[in-house]
């Protein structure tokens, strides 16, 4: 029988970045993120949900948002944000 693909991580998994890098949104593959804002670490945490193209997030306080992914770019909240991509 083969392996189910729901337990296999999304695409959209790892580090998203505002152009002026003050936001940094990290989602985990445990269903999780951690965004960061300017030097505040871990400012908001909670929940996400993705399915296809748009992604659900629920903070640890109960807020809801949403967004969307678009040629590999974030929509979320008034924002645009970039994957980030490792240094050589």
């Amino acid at each position: 029988m083969p392996e189910s693909t729901e337990s296999l991580p999304h695409p959209y998994v790892g580090m998203w970045v505002t152009k002026d890098g003050h936001i940094r949104q990290e989602l985990r593959a445990d269903g999780r993120y951690d965004e960061a804002r300017g030097t505040r670490k871990s400012a908001y945490l909670g929940d996400y949900q993705v399915s296809g193209n748009y992604i659900t997030y629920q903070d640890d306080t109960g807020f809801t948002a949403d967004g969307h992914f678009e040629n590999d770019v974030l929509y979320h909240g008034g924002m645009v944000m970039f994957r980030e991509t490792a240094k050589d």
